[in-house]
């Protein structure tokens, strides 16, 4: 009985323990959801502002001849997928590779259809142990992630489709709704027409050198913004993910630590009413 009450105490105070380091990690993850927030808030005006601007230019100008615009056979597809380095965040990385694994499974007959940039470690090594081909990674992205952080990678993906190396790009990450919910998402980023329809201003530019140069130049800032943005979402849905996940790991830690309580608490009054018991048997004998 000693033996048992001993390892009920053990797995309290072990699950004491993790409950501690859970609700850290969830308190962590409230605090950096509420920065991530702000910053998405924060780079919404620059990005509005630059899609207003190429709008007014692509309503003003006719015979626009840009890759970034131009609608073409679709022969090979670019697939940038923007995931975690770190695990413990529920089924965020999961629920976004199995999106991924069937759409590609649907849309495409062979691996040479397709064009993988993948950001995060987990999306990473899932890929890699299933044979997928990476044409471009990025992993050990800060939890506070600037744009210089993630340029890189956006470039090399809208290179890819300037030079022809593929004809469509999609985002697929996992849009923030709260920090409950997270939405596997895919979003077409080029080519840009489509995001540009309907979004002149009224305001009128003036250009130097001309209009199709500035074009030329503001076309992948923008494409390389609407990357820098998802990347600012998906950050959220990871923290988002966490702080929910954690949080019910401390709720099902105080559950467990209750009930061993109570299993330790009832050992310890069945050992106490066999020493009263043998006390009682051992005097009854002597009289």
């Amino acid at each position: 009985m000693a033996k048992g009450m001993r390892e009920i105490k053990r797995s309290i105070k072990s699950t004491q323990n993790t409950k501690q380091m859970t609700k850290a990690m969830e308190m962590i993850a409230a605090s950096r959801l509420k920065k991530t927030q702000d910053a998405a808030l924060a780079s919404r005006p620059y990005a509005d502002k630059l899609k207003e601007v190429i709008s007014n230019i692509a309503a003003g100008t006719k015979d626009i001849d840009h890759p970034m615009l131009e609608q073409r056979e679709i022969k090979r597809t670019g697939y940038l997928v923007i995931t975690s380095d770190r695990g413990m965040a529920g089924g965020y990385n999961a629920n976004l590779l199995r999106k991924l694994v069937q759409t590609l499974n649907e849309r495409h007959q062979s691996p040479d259809e397709y064009a993988l940039f993948v950001m995060g470690r987990k999306g990473r090594d899932f890929l890699r142990k299933r044979g997928y081909a990476i044409q471009e990674e990025l992993v050990g992205i800060s939890d506070s992630p600037q744009f210089a952080d993630v340029k890189s990678i956006a470039y090399a993906a809208i290179r890819q489709y300037e030079e022809g190396g593929i004809d469509e790009l999609y985002l697929v990450y996992s849009q923030f709704i709260n920090a409950i919910s997270q939405k596997p998402t895919e979003k077409r980023i080029l080519p840009l027409q489509e995001d540009m329809s309907g979004e002149s201003s009224t305001t009128e530019y003036e250009y130097e050198p001309n209009a199709a140069t500035v074009l030329a130049i503001l076309l992948p800032k923008y494409a390389e913004t609407l990357v820098y943005s998802a990347v600012i979402e998906a950050k959220a849905s990871e923290f988002g993910a966490r702080m929910t996940a954690m949080g019910n790991a401390s709720k099902n830690a105080t559950k467990l630590i209750s009930s061993l309580t109570l299993q330790y608490n009832r050992a310890r009054q069945a050992a106490i009413t066999q020493e009263i018991s043998e006390i009682v048997a051992g005097a009854n004998a002597q009289s």
